[in-house]
């Protein structure tokens, strides 16, 4: 079957266009865009389907972007369907909203094409997307720690993200770029080069050009398939456990306890809601809500607390207070402390498995420690030296720095020398005073867990010896 009668077939089975309708061809001028404009052109006379053009010059690559906008007028004159073309400054917003390039560009093409299909009353928009595009995401996603949702990927047929009213079509989702460049040369059809995408600056440029060759050289020649059906697997779950987490929300009391709900369930309902309060969802905030009920957490200027039944409520920021307590603790060769939820063990050796970086692990010169620390937390006026800085500055410049928020600072212990030298501050570069020089003697071995039920991660008997290292990770 050629690929006009593979994308009949599909657009029949799934119903993605109707019989007669009015549909806007996202055409950029490349191979993808212009096989499905000349495929939908072929098969529109038998479904009555009235095609429109739509370019957007994203003015990114001067000469070549307009060269583009020609050619795609050029096709479109020749085929006798209307055109509609648009530009927009991609690289401006990028600079002003702090986004990236691709982020940018994808937000004005769909606010394009969202005006054009309103204006000339296209309740459909095509786009070329096909099944390489959807393999090249997944791994984009993957990347960035998407949730389930996420890696489900694009749908033969979603709402336009700048007008959900109106409705993207991908007739070549499942079709291989392999296929498309057949039917293009079997057609002898004409084509625009994008010079960028041989750049190796952008993310995707290189997950398609390096790590999915790579993949499919030694790990699965049929990488596509694999992925692709592991994406409809991972989709179909997380459409489900949405569809649970709604039914909950929406039930009558008396429902099942937030404790008694699995996690998967009660992450999923977290997200739901931040998403209706309009506050960006990351697995930190959602792992946070989660674990802590009545407890106010900062997400950027606004705070949002989880009550105890699972529904969240933003605040009015709450004022920082700073938390006075404080424990000392006497070094002995082997002990552990718990001070608020977090557990610390601790070892003094002369010799130690160093491990690659491990989280919840560091290691510190016992001499410059000394034998007596204070555990506390953030107070006003803090300094703090961490290693690679040649002065100490403000423990507040460190956690604006690394992006912890307000209510977070409060929260996480620190531990001094006797003397009030901050040496640890958790989660945070280790400081400069105590770290491993070539004249160390005696290593302290310094393990930490955060929550109630923290056990030690100290186990007592032998242990292998290696050579001390020199100098901290």
């Amino acid at each position: 079957m050629d690929l006009p009668e593979q994308v009949a077939d599909l657009m029949e089975q799934q119903r993605l266009l109707h019989p007669g309708e009015r549909v806007l061809v996202a055409v950029s001028g490349g191979l993808d865009s212009v096989a499905l404009l000349t495929v939908l052109e072929e098969l529109a006379p038998r479904f009555g389907w009235k095609l429109c053009v739509a370019h957007f010059n994203h003015q990114l690559r001067g000469r070549a972007s307009d060269g583009d906008e020609r050619f795609v007028q050029r096709m479109a004159q020749r085929l006798k369907l209307p055109w509609h073309p648009g530009r927009g400054d991609v690289a401006g917003l990028a600079a002003r909203s702090g986004t990236s390039i691709e982020m940018a560009a994808r937000r004005l093409r769909h606010e394009f094409l969202a005006r054009t299909a309103r204006r000339f009353q296209c309740p459909a928009i095509a786009l070329a997307h096909h099944a390489d595009d959807q393999v090249e995401l997944f791994f984009l996603r993957l990347l960035r720690g998407a949730s389930g949702e996420g890696l489900r990927g694009m749908e033969p047929r979603s709402a336009s993200p700048a007008a959900p009213q109106l409705r993207l079509v991908r007739p070549f989702l499942t079709m291989a770029r392999k296929d498309l460049e057949a039917f293009v040369r079997q057609r002898r059809l004409r084509f625009r080069e994008d010079a960028t995408n041989a750049s190796r600056v952008p993310l995707r440029n290189r997950v398609r050009r390096e790590l999915l060759p790579w993949l499919r050289k030694e790990f699965q020649p049929a990488l596509n398939q694999v992925v692709l059906r592991t994406m409809e697997l991972i989709g179909d779950d997380a459409e489900e456990v949405s569809r649970v987490a709604r039914q909950w929300a929406a039930a009558p009391a008396p429902r099942p306890a937030w404790e008694r709900l699995p996690r998967a369930l009660q992450r999923r309902i977290i997200q739901q809601r931040l998403q209706r309060l309009q506050v960006p969802v990351d697995f930190d905030l959602v792992e946070r809500l989660r674990r802590s009920a009545g407890r106010p957490i900062s997400v950027g200027d606004r705070w949002v607390q989880r009550e105890r039944d699972g529904q969240l409520r933003c605040l009015s920021q709450p004022a920082a207070e700073f938390n006075p307590a404080e424990r000392g603790i006497a070094l002995t060769p082997r002990g552990s402390v718990n001070f608020g939820q977090l557990q610390i063990d601790w070892k003094l050796a002369r010799r130690v498995k160093v491990k690659d970086k491990a989280d919840g692990v560091e290691f510190f010169d016992a001499a410059s420690v000394g034998r007596r620390i204070i555990l506390r937390h953030w107070r006003p006026g803090d300094r703090f030296q961490p290693i690679g800085m040649k002065t100490a500055v403000k423990l507040q410049d460190c956690f604006v720095n690394q992006k912890i928020s307000r209510s977070r600072r409060h929260e996480l212990t620190l531990a001094t020398t006797s003397s009030g030298v901050i040496f640890w501050v958790e989660g945070l570069r280790l400081g400069a005073v105590a770290r491993l020089t070539p004249a160390t003697r005696q290593i302290l071995v310094w393990r930490w867990r955060r929550g109630p039920a923290a056990q030690s991660c100290i186990a007592g008997g032998a242990e292998p010896c290696y050579a001390r290292r020199a100098g901290n990770r």
